[in-house]
């Protein structure tokens, strides 16, 4: 979940939204007009319009506060967060490593929760010591924001991972057990079952006459299911790389043009011709920069045979790179949260070779079908 429009830097994390954002922004701004309206029709129509869009603000600057709680406990801890997204489910912190210790996951998945439901305990504090007679729209505002934030507190503690309350779960058993990779499986399958209820339940909703508000519920548990799905694959594909290193899958035949060459000469020689995507661009033997077809993509077709390589090649210092003795897993997350499809390996200044997605997927392809035809699993 990437953003799409950057907000800008909080606490140094980029905050951004993704463009899912808008739909539910929308579907929250109209739900909360309809509501005021039935409440409080002497308001006037001005006056709910905004309460209505002023509220749905607030609700997501609340959703970013339970964010910004899981990122500064994870930089806090020495956890570097690349940024938060906010999205039509919420919200989401980009953590570049996984928690060394059951204690960190605890905290870091906990505090979220805990600052939602401080914030709503606060808000109905408000409305309390006001008053509720004044019928004021402040009032109105802070009592939907403080009854949000407690079922927000109470929705993440679902003990369905990915959920906070299944981190929670996943640290409890990774405490319980002393194994990472079997508490995350254990959480992701406890996240499927409780998928499942709330896909079950959104249906049953919806044929009892919930209409969409029986649909969303079921959408969320799909929400889930994926989610669940996706981490206890994870969990297994972490195992699989376990002890391999970037040499021992990366290539070591790369691909050299010279910078002088124009596209036009390069996609009909080399790049159509090999099939290879990614070339190691040098200018008398030493190396400049890396290009993929990304960047031809980037030029008008016309301008092909007037610009050349090194007009459009990522320099080699500007191109992230990995040691030979990078784990496989490490070198793959970095690829994963860069969208990169090539990662240049670098020694001592010296290029080793190119690891690409391509070479990771033909290595378990080629793990899988050994141990599937030997009987075993992965890993043994």
């Amino acid at each position: 979940m990437r953003s799409q429009i950057k907000l800008g830097k909080i606490f140094g994390i980029e905050v951004g939204l993704h463009y899912s954002w808008f739909l539910i922004a929308l579907l929250i701004a109209f739900s909360l007009v309809a509501q005021f309206h039935a409440t409080n029709p002497a308001w006037g129509e001005g006056v709910i319009a905004a309460v209505a869009v002023a509220t749905a603000v607030l609700f997501f600057v609340c959703l970013l506060l339970h964010e910004l709680a899981h990122s500064l406990v994870a930089t806090a801890n020495g956890l570097p967060v690349k940024e938060i997204t906010l999205f039509a489910l919420g919200g989401v912190s980009q953590i570049e490593r996984n928690p060394s210790s059951a204690k960190l996951e605890f905290w870091m998945a906990f505090v979220g929760p805990l600052t939602s439901a401080v914030i709503g305990g606060l808000c109905l504090l408000g409305v309390h010591l006001i008053g509720t007679a004044a019928l004021v729209p402040g009032v109105a505002m802070l009592e939907w924001l403080g009854y949000i934030n407690v079922m927000l507190a109470v929705f993440n503690l679902i003990p369905g991972y990915p959920l906070d309350g299944g981190r929670v779960l996943r640290a409890i058993i990774w405490w319980k057990t002393g194994n990472a990779e079997g508490s995350t499986k254990s959480a992701a399958r406890v996240g499927q079952m409780v998928a499942f209820l709330f896909i079950a339940f959104g249906i049953y909703r919806f044929f009892m006459g919930a209409g969409f508000g029986g649909l969303w519920i079921a959408f969320i548990g799909w929400f889930l299911l994926q989610a669940a799905r996706e981490s206890y694959l994870q969990a297994g594909l972490t195992h699989a790389l376990e002890g391999v290193k970037v040499e021992d899958v990366m290539s070591r035949d790369c691909a050299m043009v010279e910078g002088w060459l124009n596209l036009q000469n390069f996609v009909e020689q080399e790049l159509l011709r090999t099939g290879q995507r990614c070339f190691i661009v040098v200018e008398q033997g030493e190396v400049k920069g890396l290009v993929t077809p990304h960047e031809i993509r980037t030029v008008d077709r016309a301008k092909w045979p007037y610009t050349t390589l090194q007009e459009v090649m990522r320099p080699i210092e500007e191109v992230r790179s990995v040691a030979p003795g990078t784990t496989l897993a490490s070198a793959l997350q970095l690829m994963s949260r860069n969208d990169l499809n090539q990662l240049p390996v670098v020694s001592h200044g010296h290029l080793e070779g190119v690891l690409s997605r391509a070479q990771v997927v033909s290595y378990l392809q080629t793990r899988m079908e050994f141990n599937s035809g030997n009987g075993h699993g992965p890993g043994h």
